[in-house]
């Protein structure tokens, strides 16, 4: 099943680009709440390149890599990419309020469609928050 999150940001094309693939800023936005962050991040945008995040709780309790390959990249426009066997598409899509950003993923079973809807959003919101603050 398809899952989608989206939101509109409230700044330049060219900005909102750079902070969805700039390893520095994913490390400030890539988090669903207060008490996770990002550690480490890796980008080799281009197709057949590699991306990888580290997401650690805060206290140190447990953390994962998210970690995949693109597959088709149309600078401003579209990130494709796989990570294990599940795909997603990011979408930017310039309008008079600023940029939509929407994320189209596959859902995977140990988690329900709500909370995996839910914790992709808190995400795309905080990408949202930094690009706007301007970080």
């Amino acid at each position: 099943m398809k899952i989608s999150a989206e939101t509109t940001v409230a700044a330049p094309i060219e900005k909102v680009w750079r902070a969805y693939t700039t390893p520095e800023d994913i490390k400030q936005w890539n988090a669903a709440s207060d008490d996770w962050h990002t550690t480490a991040a890796d980008v080799d945008l281009r197709v057949g390149g590699a991306f990888s995040s580290r997401m650690e709780a805060k206290d140190g309790s447990m953390g994962f890599d998210f970690a995949g390959t693109y597959k088709n990249i149309v600078e401003h426009k579209l990130i494709e990419y796989s990570f294990g066997d599940r795909t997603a598409l990011v979408e930017f899509d310039d309008s008079p309020k600023g940029v939509n950003v929407r994320v189209t993923f596959d859902s995977e079973p140990s988690h329900s469609i709500e909370q995996q809807r839910e914790g992709w959003q808190a995400i795309l919101n905080s990408f949202a928050r930094h690009v706007e603050a301007g970080r």
